[in-house]
């Protein structure tokens, strides 16, 4: 920047300036045999630093100084050289690190003045020849302090240097007094040259954050070679020399982790129980509780108001639902007293419709016929809808007999023509499936080998052993391959295809299939009637009287003769005759011959159940 010209002067500008321009420079001289020496000892520019200033204090410091005689010098075994403290051997104790290199050396030329052999040998003190003389232990302090390589390393594990670390429980009263000195103990083996204090109570966070940072990242130049076990000078072959070195590293690394271990639970230590640490937390904690507090108020009141706000919608919404609620109950029950009314009145005309063909006898003379009107009867209560049941009710209280049969049978015919239609639909439907399933290639097997009396006896197994029973299948292909007369063995697979097939079809087929089995029973029941006609008389038969009832059992009679069974024990006078008035439409010898073939039925069923756990 130019300067004001003066009154009656002129500034004048006669070149403009150039731009810096950054340029690499290199020590010369005393910087450079600095930098060379920093290189060579592998230390920092702080270390350099940190020894010129030794330098220069030793030469401003006085050079008089008090050397203590070390008192067990003459018992030292010089083959024991490196357990020794060389400051004390040397008359240093009291100074140690701190010694300046000419402390050392007047100290090492007093010492050397009063014990060397040659001195003791004139005052008439005898001498050990050799190395074994303790002046040996002298040679090897000054050979240690003298250098600073090797001074550096046996400072790192001076023998009187205090490791120890307080614990919690020392600092919970007097925490600074109890942590400050093991800091500033401690500070000496930083690399770095300015070492932050522990401070005091009043001390700023950003100081104790800084200190604590410090300590956390510590970098000590503390190391421990001096500790090696194996001097790799005396190895006989590189080899050798290469396993010492390796074995010296990996010790030295252990003492260090050790050493960085000790430095962080001392951190730890302080950290966790410094008070100041406690109250910033707490400062902390009081600060965010605060904004937290101030924020749940802010929320709290806007949450009020849509709380409000919401509430009014509810109320709305809870209305108009309560009322919707209502209109849609009275309609419930509107609609159940409906179908109530009609259900009563269905069953009301359908009682009407039974009492009025029942006191006709069903419009029929033969008993036979007089079963088949009332099957079809049973059917028109089944389907026709109310109306149609009191027009025709109307009709069969206001006409004849005849008109009666012809309104009724006109009303069975319109029904059975229904239901064929329906049955026709179905069967089509099946049909078209069929047809969808072959040209798609799919269906199953065919089943070859199957007669119909296999197919009838698939049926029984099936009704036999219903879903539920363990191993199913393996049961029935079991039960068939042992009543079979066909000879074929049937596996579980073929039965399951099988009973597939016949799930598909049509109900027409169903019905030949079920007609065929009933004659197959009733042949084979007339064929062993005339035998045990002629037979001698069970008692369980006698006087059953009354010809028995070839029907098959439905299962509303079957339901029936279960129930009679449980009411009746065996201890029940006239058992039979009991059971026979709980099922309507059979005798006491129907009811007996229906025991028998579920007995009978029941031990075919443990037999193959026992067949297919004997081939497991």
């Amino acid at each position: 920047m130019l300067l004001e010209a003066r009154d009656g002067e002129e500034t004048a500008v006669f070149k403009a300036s150039a731009a810096s321009v950054q340029v690499q420079v290199e020590p010369v001289g005393r910087w450079f045999e600095a930098f060379v020496r920093r290189r060579n000892r592998n230390v920092s520019a702080s270390f350099q630093e940190l020894e010129e200033e030794q330098v220069s204090s030793e030469e401003s410091e006085d050079e008089e100084f008090q050397v203590e005689e070390y008192a067990m010098l003459r018992t030292l075994d010089p083959k024991d050289w490196k357990n020794q403290d060389h400051y004390s051997v040397l008359g240093l104790p009291h100074l140690r690190y701190k010694a300046t290199q000419k402390q050392i050396k007047a100290a090492h030329k007093a010492i050397v003045l009063k014990h060397h052999p040659d001195k003791r040998k004139a005052a008439g003190e005898q001498i050990v020849e050799g190395d074994n003389d303790y002046f040996t232990c002298i040679t090897k302090a000054i050979e240690m302090l003298s250098d600073p390589v090797k001074r550096r390393a046996f400072d790192s594990v001076d023998p009187t240097f205090d490791n120890y670390v307080p614990s919690k429980s020392e600092g919970k009263e007097n925490f600074f007094e109890a942590f400050a000195p093991v800091f500033d103990r401690n500070a000496r083996w930083s690399s770095k040259k300015h070492v932050p204090k522990l401070g005091t109570m009043e001390s700023s966070f950003e100081d104790v954050d800084n200190f604590y940072s410090f300590w956390y990242n510590f970098d000590s130049w503390r190391e421990f070679s001096y500790l090696d076990e194996e001097e790799k000078e005396k190895a006989e072959c590189r080899d050798e020399r290469r396993w010492i070195e390796k074995q010296n590293r990996a010790s030295r690394a252990q003492r260090k982790k050790e050493e960085m271990n000790r430095i962080r639970t001392l951190v730890d230590t302080a950290y966790s129980g410094d008070p100041r640490i406690k109250k910033f937390k707490e400062e902390e904690k009081a600060r965010k509780e605060s904004e937290k507090k101030a924020k749940a108020e802010a929320k709290k009141r806007e949450q009020e108001e849509k709380d409000r706000a919401r509430q009014a919608e509810l109320d709305a919404a809870r209305l108009l639902k309560e009322k919707e609620d209502e209109e849609a109950r009275q309609a419930a029950q509107q609609a159940k007293k409906e179908k109530e009314i009609q259900k009563k009145a269905f069953k009301k005309e359908r009682q009407k419709l039974r009492t009025t063909c029942k006191n006709w006898n069903y419009f029929a003379d033969e008993e036979t016929d007089s079963v088949k009107m009332m099957e079809e009867v049973e059917k028109l209560c089944d389907r026709l809808e109310l109306t149609s049941l009191q027009s025709l009710n109307e009709i069969l209280a206001s006409g004849s007999k005849e008109d009666s049969k012809v309104a009724v049978e006109k009303q069975v015919q319109e029904v059975n023509a229904q239901l064929q239609r329906e049955r026709d639909a179905e069967v089509q439907a099946r049909q078209a499936v069929r047809s969808a399933e072959q040209a798609s290639g799919g269906g199953g097997g065919t089943g070859k080998g199957w007669n119909e009396a296999d197919l009838q006896l698939l049926i029984k197994a099936v009704n036999l052993f219903p879903a539920g029973t363990n191993a199913r299948w393996e049961v029935i292909a079991n039960y068939m391959n042992l009543h079979s007369t066909s000879g074929m063995k049937r596996t579980a697979k073929d039965v399951i295809n099988k009973a597939k097939n016949l799930q598909r079809l049509d109900p027409v087929q169903k019905d030949e299939i079920n007609r065929k089995a009933f004659e197959k029973f009733k042949m084979e029941h007339s064929q062993v009637a005339p035998t045990i006609d002629n037979a001698v008389p069970s008692e369980r038969f006698d006087g059953a009287g009354g010809e028995s009832n070839a029907a098959p059992w439905t299962t509303e009679e079957q339901k029936l003769l279960e129930q009679a069974l449980k009411t009746y024990p065996v201890s029940t006078p006239e058992r039979w005759e009991k059971i026979a008035a709980a099922v309507p439409g059979r005798n006491k010898k129907d009811c007996m011959k229906r025991y028998k073939e579920l007995v009978e039925m029941v031990k075919a069923k443990k037999a193959a159940q026992g067949a297919t756990k004997s081939k497991k």
